[in-house]
């Protein structure tokens, strides 16, 4: 338990940043006169190297030793948040957020691997990622109220040094109490897969971003969307001929795994979406106050942060298709009465729609991170929990480039005035993203789908062992997430069977 409250440590302060920024935004935007997609990219700066590095940091710890990592990844992350709090323009701010990027990707994936190695057991598992998720909700409840506080006393430039006293003790206990650990064999680097991953998400980024400015079928823009695809082509087809990728294509036979990427993607962006335009409408159409703004925000931050931990008890008693069924369907309706907001409307239905919409956002994190390490083996526990929140980041990048970009399109006049009719589609966007959870939900669950991840494990993990001693422990139980029965695989494979799984 002291390991789990010392890995939470990192997730609490990276959702504490997160939340406290976006309240911060307005601020920003004024005192460094930045427009909407100036305000997209001091988010989407930090996100898109962030994504870009999550598998590496955690391919890097599993070889290299997780506590080192851990550790190195708390030292950038607090630094970085110092610098942020120094920026005298919005470019340096933006690098600084890089900065900060660059320790974070060393330590969610790094502590959720740590997690994985030492809860091994299903049920106990599951609880301990339901506790993982509450401390994120912790951080998100806490978030705004101290971002409001700091930016309406000190300014935002104090949201950043809430950081660095944390960051400091979560050093200190980390060097005291948690042991290293690593994977029994060593993973090479893969310079050539990551600077695939980088182009990819970078160009793709950018063109979302910028497409409303520079025109959809401008020069630029197509060409960055065309080098985005390029860099997916060349990633799978490079990575799949690799002996020991940065992220190897064959982990996606495992439906729920790849149901644990689109998910991570869906739900993250509509949560990232939800905050960008929430913030915007409350201070910037509302005329709140950063303190009022966050003390709106605090209830969808409570309701996410008690939704994870309720969360991971039910995947523990009933597995993953409820949870999600119940994200999908709160995600949806709260977007729905998102787009319903004028600038007359009461506090009541404000508070309601963000709850409603927190509610969904808490639901879906524990089968996420649960999909993600139950579809490998535990050695490439470091693997999973990077594709995992990998898949946040990115989905985190494409929220706000999407809600973003669709607002930007819709502005033509002032923001106070122009943005409930501009926001009124991008709303609409987020509440489908719980339609799509809801369908992954159904698809992922089904017995078809876990089995699918009990062959993946049999076969890149260790091409001479049988699937039943390379699945990990908690797929060999005989429930799965669903609450029906895992198809239990001992023995040799027969032929056929091993090529689809990739053994000789």
């Amino acid at each position: 338990m002291l390991v789990l409250i010392i890995c939470c440590s990192s997730l609490f302060i990276v959702g504490l940043d997160g939340t406290i920024v976006f309240v911060a935004l307005p601020a920003i935007g004024r005192n460094l006169h930045a427009g909407v997609s100036g305000l997209q990219w001091t988010i989407d700066g930090y996100t898109l190297v962030l994504a870009s590095l999550l598998m590496f940091s955690g391919a890097t710890a599993d070889r290299i030793g997780r506590r080192r990592v851990f550790v190195t990844g708390l030292v950038v992350f607090t630094v970085g948040s110092g610098l942020c709090s120094l920026a005298p323009t919005l470019g340096w701010l933006i690098v600084f957020r890089m900065m900060q990027a660059v320790g974070g990707s060393m330590l969610n994936p790094v502590a959720m691997s740590i997690i994985a190695n030492t809860f091994t057991e299903r049920a106990e598992r599951a609880r301990a990622i339901g506790l993982w998720g509450g401390a994120y909700g912790l951080s998100m409840a806490l978030g705004p109220v101290v971002g409001g506080l700091l930016v309406d006393s000190v300014g935002w430039r104090g949201a950043f040094w809430v950081n660095i006293p944390v960051g400091l003790v979560a050093i200190v206990l980390t060097v005291r109490f948690v042991p290293e650990s690593r994977a029994p064999k060593a993973r090479r680097p893969d310079p050539l897969g990551q600077g695939f991953i980088i182009v990819m998400l970078g160009s793709l980024t950018y063109a979302i971003i910028e497409g409303p400015g520079r025109g959809w079928t401008s020069p630029l823009i197509l060409t960055l969307f065309a080098t985005s695809a390029v860099a997916l082509a060349g990633l799978v087809r490079f990575e799949t001929r690799r002996l020991e990728p940065v992220l190897d294509p064959r982990f996606f036979r495992s439906a729920p795994l790849v149901g644990s990427v689109l998910t991570a993607i869906t739900a993250s962006g509509a949560l990232a979406g939800c905050l960008l335009l929430a913030t915007l409408y409350l201070q910037d159409v509302r005329n709140l106050s950063a303190l009022q703004a966050a003390l709106h925000l605090a209830p969808m931050a409570v309701a996410l942060g008690v939704c994870s931990v309720v969360s991971g008890q039910v995947l523990a008693r009933r597995g993953a298709r409820v949870p999600m069924l119940g994200a999908g369907a709160a995600l949806a309706a709260g977007g729905v009465l998102l787009s319903q907001l004028t600038v007359p409307s009461s506090t009541v239905a404000v508070l309601a729609a963000l709850t409603v919409f927190g509610i969904g956002s808490g639901l879906v994190n524990a089968p996420i991170t649960q999909a993600a390490v139950s579809g490998l083996p535990d050695a490439q526990a470091g693997v999973a929990s990077g594709i995992a929140s990998t898949s946040r980041q990115i989905g985190q990048s494409l929220g706000i480039a999407v809600t973003g970009s669709i607002l930007a399109a819709g502005l033509h006049g002032p923001l106070r005035t122009r943005f409930i009719a501009a926001s009124h589609p991008a709303w609409l966007v987020l509440a489908s993203c719980g339609v799509v959870v809801i369908g992954i939900g159904v698809v992922t669950t089904t017995k078809w789908a876990l089995g699918s991840a009990v062959r993946t494990a049999a076969g890149p993990a260790d091409d001479t062992r049988t699937a039943e001693s390379a699945a990990p422990a908690h797929l060999a139980d005989d429930r799965d997430f669903a609450g029906g029965p895992v198809p239990q695989v001992s023995g040799d494979l027969p032929s056929a069977s091993r090529q689809t799984c990739g053994i000789p």
